[in-house]
């Protein structure tokens, strides 16, 4: 087994490290910046934990695949952020906004290029294995953006299908890079499902935290302002909640505050207050911590089928604590 701290260093080093081809600027320059401002680390880290649990040291078989999910997601929020028309990533413009949509489709695409270039120094005896998670995951993750963006036309998305789409958009990524680090690792094809199911519901709960965090969490511990969600009426889990438990009267008060103008900071402000008194008098807020304790409990049921040592038990642990504890 790896320790933690062990993880953390091969982390840093390995982005640190980690080179693009330098010509030309123009393709490869905003592929470079969207790396460079950084994020959680939270796919490749739970791939270097997956293969921790199995293996005694890194090695290059593992850190450039745990590289390349880092690379995939990345791509993948470059295209988001041009067809959400975000104008911030991680507090800083984001690519299509510092440079322009031409460019960002083009260096988006190359990462996605680069992520299987990376990909592919996956151990031979496993890279069809590998491979095929990999590009059935990444067509998952497009599913799952196809579906965010048909909601936005529906006027009520049932739980079901919201529970879907996060599953692909988000979950899918992460319940890959747990199966991933295992395959490379040498777990047996039992262990690789169970570390799968279990990155899938720590997602879906990691989703959900995000969410939650949205409209109650504290703005200086979630690293962005509170009330997004609702000024773009987003359909999350506590909106889709809220609509199904409300009466007729508070369907028809919820239906006028997301109707709210948000022109102003000061109307702005008026709309996320009068989402959340809505939210607080139907408790969704608690109904949706309920449920990430539920996928938390979930995932470290599988966990416990694993048959690890209860040091490796407390790496998967840890890791599920570290990600969807931001909520409280």
């Amino acid at each position: 087994m790896i320790q933690e701290k062990h993880i953390e260093e091969a982390l840093k080093e390995l982005f640190a490290n980690l080179r693009f081809t330098a010509e030309p600027a123009g393709l490869y320059d905003p592929l470079r910046y969207m790396m460079e401002i950084g994020g959680k680390r939270i796919r490749p880290r739970l791939c270097l934990t997956a293969y921790s649990l199995f293996k005694d040291s890194f090695s290059e078989e593992i850190l450039s695949p745990a590289a390349a999910l880092e690379v995939f997601h990345s791509f993948t929020l470059i295209h988001d952020d041009i067809m959400d028309k975000a104008d911030v990533r991680r507090g800083v413009p984001t690519v299509y906004r510092k440079w322009d949509e031409n460019t960002a489709i083009l260096s988006g695409d190359v990462m996605s290029i680069e992520s299987y270039k990376l990909i592919s120094k996956a151990p031979a005896n496993v890279l069809p294995e590998v491979l095929e998670l990999f590009s059935e995951t990444a067509a998952e993750v497009c599913e799952g953006q196809q579906y965010d963006m048909d909601f936005e036309n529906m006027q009520q998305v049932p739980m079901a299908d919201y529970m879907k789409m996060i599953g692909l958009k988000t979950a899918v990524l992460i319940a890959c890079a747990a199966k991933m680090g295992a395959i490379i690792g040498g777990a047996s094809a039992r262990q690789c499902d169970l570390l799968y199911k279990f990155g899938y519901d720590v997602g879906l709960a990691f989703q959900m935290a995000d969410d939650w965090l949205d409209t109650f969490g504290d703005p200086a511990v979630f690293g962005k302002a509170i009330g997004g969600d609702i000024l773009n009426n987003k359909k999350t889990w506590l909106m889709i909640r809220a609509l199904e438990k409300a009466s007729q009267k508070e369907y028809e008060a919820l239906q006028l505050a997301m109707a709210l103008p948000v022109d102003t900071d000061k109307q702005k402000a008026v709309k996320i207050a009068a989402v959340k008194s809505i939210y607080d008098s139907l408790n969704v807020g608690e109904d949706a911590k309920k449920e990430i304790v539920r996928l938390h409990e979930q995932a470290m049921g599988y966990v416990a089928e694993l048959g690890l040592t209860p040091d490796c038990t407390a790496l998967l642990k840890n890791y599920a604590a570290a990600l969807i504890g931001r909520k409280k």
